[in-house]
């Protein structure tokens, strides 16, 4: 397994040798850290689009980090297991200018664009990158861990509960496990847009959950297990300290960037769900994916994008 040997020193040269989800889908959101179920994926060709999108959702996770810091005033050294391109590991190492930050994916390509991201922002010299699937890959961890932060990564895995358990064991004694799994399903349109039949956004959140349970009950070693966070987390001998959710909330008109964005969801949407949508509702998407259509996500005034993710946080106990 190929790996970056920057992982949890802090006196590594970052020469100039080394340089989240192609779906952050409606309601779930994907992370990188698994290596099971996007295989198939470019990721090279992928990364501007991820960056782009961890960037829209910036002041969701500043504010979540904000309150991680409230938990965890000064750690030493900060995972993100399953990072993407690293925006929010960068973030981290903004958030916390006295941390270690170490950016872990399966996908390398992804991992170049976080340390280059770190350069650019002048934080690599406190920054590394592991390559490897969770969670066997923390294993190669040179110490362990104060705040480890898993956005939307664990639910790719096969065994949660078990996946816990090996997050756990790599916390330091009072290190915090951030865990962002739940919310609710993400909103860009109103329910009646004005095209097609009235509440297209439900109709593809219910296509979308069965695609989701499909996907879980298919990764390796799958185990079905009630989504009840703080007791996973207990049972992975940690103390629960909170639960907090957290919006992303821009109103329309929306910027360029939100519209590409929303535009981009609903294309992997169409794509993914392409044999249970009906055909009115796919005349409808592509009505709303048409860049000459005024009534597109490209054009239309009524656009927004309103997001809530929920994290979890439980510590190891002294």
């Amino acid at each position: 397994m190929a790996h970056d040997d920057r992982r949890g020193h802090h006196d590594h040269d970052h020469g100039p040798g080394h340089g989240h989800d192609p779906d952050h889908d409606p309601g779930h959101g994907h992370g990188h850290g698994h290596g099971h179920d996007h295989a198939d994926v470019d990721w090279a060709e992928m990364a501007p689009l991820l960056e782009a999108q961890a960037e829209l959702f910036a002041p969701l996770n500043e504010r979540a980090l904000a309150w991680l810091g409230k938990r965890q005033t000064a750690p030493g050294l900060i995972v993100d297991a399953g990072s993407g391109p690293g925006v929010v590991a960068c973030q981290f190492a903004e958030t916390f200018p006295g941390a270690r930050v170490v950016a872990v994916d399966s996908a390398g390509p992804l991992l170049e664009r976080a340390l280059a991201r770190a350069r650019r922002l002048g934080v690599a010299d406190r920054f590394g990158t592991l390559t490897g699937d969770l969670p066997g890959v923390l294993g190669e961890l040179d110490y362990p861990v104060d705040l480890l932060w898993a956005s939307r990564s664990l639910h790719h895995l096969g065994d949660q509960r078990a996946a816990l358990a090996a997050f756990a064991g790599h916390l330091a004694p009072g290190g915090t496990l951030a865990l962002m799994e739940g919310g609710l399903p993400i909103r860009f349109l109103p329910r009646d847009l004005g095209i097609g039949r009235p509440g297209l956004q439900a109709r593809l959140d219910a296509l979308h959950e069965e695609q989701f349970a499909d996907m879980r009950s298919a990764l390796p070693g799958s185990v079905a297990e009630a989504e009840d966070w703080p007791a996973l987390l207990t049972a992975a001998g940690l103390k629960p300290t909170g639960t907090r959710s957290f919006l992303l909330d821009l109103p329309a008109p929306v910027p360029d960037r939100a519209r590409a964005y929303v535009a981009a969801a609903l294309t992997r949407l169409r794509d993914g769900l392409a044999d249970q949508l009906t055909p009115a509702d796919r005349d409808t998407l592509d009505r709303l994916l048409d860049p000459d259509d005024k009534a597109s996500v490209h054009h239309r005034p009524d656009l927004f994008v309103l997001a809530a993710h929920t994290v979890h946080t439980a510590s190891r106990v002294l």
